[in-house]
């Protein structure tokens, strides 16, 4: 197995212009600035999901130029901006707009909760007024390729051909690469497994309008909608009380890791894959129990299939979503 990547020692080659990485969630934003001196000048803050519907690009733009000054770096000198962010998306003009269940409060109307009607968040369009060249992906293919790049997707410094990395956190993204090809789709969208129909369940309402889907059962923001009403109110409550021997809190996380684990499966009998890495709060924060659970669903089903497919912790650990929008633009 690869040593784990060491993020803070990371640098672009001597004289590489410096470049800018977002990361775009549904939870927070994350800014950061790469060069010849390494990964500076991080600022986050709580996605925009409030005003008109280019709140999102717009504090995008204003925090890079907060992480350019807090890493002594001119906006001017910038020669990239790489953004990874939830999906799906959608294109206008050649330029990509965000459709993500857990920004856009138009998909799923009020019930959902958000604080807007947006049917879409602009994103690319205000981004190349201000930067030169801009490159946006779905955060899962972000991670995916910084995975085969830096961390535990690649053997002996070589990518691996077969590959996937899952995100468990506010939603479930993935990212997929077969026979060496990462796939993207017509609209950048492949890979968006959270959304595939796994219940019937009418409590588990997604972002999107689905009820029944992973992202609706399994996500880190599921568990407050769906278990709230029993104390636990987000994912590190439901872990607490199953770690401090709540029977209850222990039936529903096997059952999460039964959603998570046979999409993983899925997946796998799908794609023919050799490994996949997990990251995302919900997973990392929770890995060491969560990790053999998931591997239940792999490990002796369809052997002809599964066998040689391991599932892994991320190798870039929490900052696998920096590190995604860098791999778009290093």
């Amino acid at each position: 197995m690869n040593q784990p990547f060491q993020s803070d020692g990371f640098q672009l080659p001597a004289g590489a212009a410096p470049v800018a990485c977002v990361d775009v969630g549904g939870t927070k934003v994350a800014v950061s600035i790469a060069d010849a001196r390494g990964v500076r000048g991080r600022v986050t803050e709580p996605t925009a999901k409030v005003g008109a519907n280019d709140a999102l690009a717009q504090q995008i733009i204003r925090l890079v130029g907060q992480s350019c000054q807090s890493a002594g770096v001119a906006i001017g000198d910038l020669s990239a901006l790489g953004v990874a962010s939830c999906g799906p998306f959608v294109m206008n003009a050649g330029c990509v707009e965000l459709a993500a269940p857990n920004i856009c409060g138009g998909l799923a109307g009020q019930a959902r909760g958000l604080p807007n009607d947006w049917q879409t968040a602009l994103l690319e369009a205000p981004l190349r007024q201000v930067f030169a060249r801009v490159r946006v992906e779905n955060d899962g293919i972000g991670a995916l390729e910084a995975e085969r790049r830096w961390g535990a997707l690649q053997i002996n410094g070589q990518p691996l051909a077969n590959c996937a990395y899952l995100t468990w956190s506010t939603g479930i993204g993935v990212g997929l690469c077969v026979d060496g090809h990462v796939l993207r789709g017509k609209n950048g969208n492949a890979g968006h497994a959270g959304h595939l129909f796994v219940s019937d369940n009418e409590d588990a309402l997604c972002g999107c309008g689905n009820v029944g889907d992973v992202e609706g059962l399994a996500a880190g923001n599921a568990i407050p909608r769906r278990f709230g009403h029993l104390g636990y109110t987000d994912a590190a409550a439901l872990f607490i009380a199953a770690s401090s021997g709540d029977a209850r809190a222990a039936a529903i996380i096997d059952d999460l890791c039964r959603v998570i684990g046979r999409t993983l499966y899925n997946l796998i009998v799908t794609l023919d894959l050799q490994r996949i890495s997990i990251g995302g709060s919900v997973f990392w924060h929770h890995r060491a129990m969560l990790l053999p659970k998931l591997q239940t669903h792999i490990s002796g089903r369809l052997a002809a299939l599964t066998d040689g497919c391991e599932l892994v912790p991320a190798g870039l650990g929490e900052r696998v979503g920096d590190f995604g929008a860098l791999a778009l633009v290093a």
